[in-house]
């Protein structure tokens, strides 16, 4: 049985970024890219009107207000999307829309807010310095810039970005394919007979969204029952993909097989039982350098497992810099006991309260009971050497999703 932190540094030195493809701009959200992206041009290209209202020189409108307007002779309207041929001499404006590019001459906007029209002209109640309402050339990203870099994860505002500067493909990390097996005799998929003592397989979809909740592809594999042929004859159609997951049979009973059989498949075990509750029967090794996890039966170990360990995993291959939850320390409001020497993760729910986070436990934390996991937005962390948590004092919290 080995720590937390060793177990993890052992399943990431094994877990290596995948290859690249190219994908169309929204098919790349959420994705992490694979190449830096430059920009070809400025944007904007041209200086260009900030709002609609009127181009003109600020000198002739420096006097204007309310009570005393200056009248300009309008030469032209410019709509965005053209460049006018125009120039702009003393006492007179061009009609500009938001975008259009500044005429020659022109270096101010003043905003149709503060202006009268008048046949061809126009009256300007406010003046405006030069430069006002002008977006100018580059102000965004100058041609040369960097806008994207390598690893970074493609929002809807990256999507954007790519699109502002020609790119309809980009390189992203492929997503790993990931396996998942589920065994037992006592396991029926969700529409099957239950027939009275039979379980519904709810590992293999709980692990299927955790696969697909990082980004990651899940490939289900079904159900094995507790006979070594029909594990082995399920595992060698998952050693095909890039990262295989097993559920259960992976303790010291009599009919878990897995281990067994992951060996005979060539399994080079790496390490079994990691000091954690829940979660402690977890094995990791490798067939033909790919990753394989032997994760605990138990839906909560099952869960946890995957959180502390395939999912940074996953999200590694996937080309990711940030591959851990965010961590806060919050005041825990009752108090919990524990074993020495193993590092506990009790379900929590995490809220804010007087300027500070709190958490509180989610009730009974069996490793079975599911529902423990389904109230909870965080995991409270407490070390190996600790015993106690006391009422009132700080922990950390290792947080599961975005509600905060």
């Amino acid at each position: 049985m080995i720590p937390v932190d060793e177990a993890l540094d052992k399943i990431l030195s094994h877990a290596q970024p995948l290859g690249f493809e190219k994908v169309s701009i929204l098919d790349a959200l959420g994705r992490s890219i694979a190449e830096d992206i430059f920009a070809k041009r400025n944007i904007p290209p041209l200086d260009n009107s900030a709002m609609d209202g009127y181009a003109l020189k600020s000198e002739d409108v420096r006097q204007a207000s309310q009570d005393h307007p200056v009248r300009l002779v309008v030469i032209e309207d410019l709509p965005a999307g053209f460049i006018s041929t125009k120039t702009v001499e003393r006492g007179k404006a061009i009609r500009i829309m938001t975008g259009a590019p500044i005429p020659k001459g022109a270096d101010t906007v003043v905003p149709v807010e503060v202006t009268k029209k008048e046949d061809r002209l126009v009256l300007i109640f406010k003046g405006t310095g030069i430069g006002e309402n002008i977006r100018k050339s580059g102000e965004d990203v100058k041609q040369g810039d960097r806008v994207i870099s390598k690893g970074d994860i493609v929002r809807p505002a990256e999507v954007g970005m790519l699109a502002s500067v020609g790119r309809s493909f980009v390189s992203v990390y492929q997503r790993p394919l990931v396996a998942i097996l589920c065994t037992g005799d006592e396991l029926v998929d969700v529409d099957g007979d239950l027939d009275g003592v039979k379980i519904i397989s709810s590992n293999s979809y709980t692990l299927g969204a955790q696969v697909k909740d990082c980004g990651a592809i899940p490939l289900q594999l079904g159900i094995a029952k507790d006979r070594k042929e029909e594990i082995e004859e399920k595992l060698r159609q998952g050693i095909r993909t890039d990262v295989l997951i097993s559920s259960a049979g992976v303790s010291v009973g009599d009919y878990d097989f897995v281990k067994d059989v992951m060996k005979q498949l060539g399994m080079e075990m790496v390490f079994w039982k990691v000091a954690m509750r829940p979660g402690q029967p977890l094995a990791f090794g490798t067939i033909g350098g790919k990753p394989v996890f032997g994760l605990p039966g138990n839906p909560v170990s099952s869960m946890v497992s995957f959180e502390e360990f395939v999912r940074p995993s996953l999200l590694k291959m996937m080309g990711c810099r940030h591959i851990f939850r965010p961590i806060v320390e919050a005041i825990i409001k009752e108090e919990i006991k524990k074993m020495a020497g193993r590092r506990y993760f009790v379900r929590g729910f995490v809220s804010f309260e007087k300027n500070q986070y709190v958490v509180t436990t989610t009730g009974e934390q069996g490793s079975g009971i599911l529902r423990s996991m389904v109230r909870a937005n965080g995991l409270i962390v407490i070390p190996e050497d600790q015993e106690i948590v006391r009422a009132g004092e700080k922990v950390k919290v290792q947080l599961l999703d975005n509600t905060l």
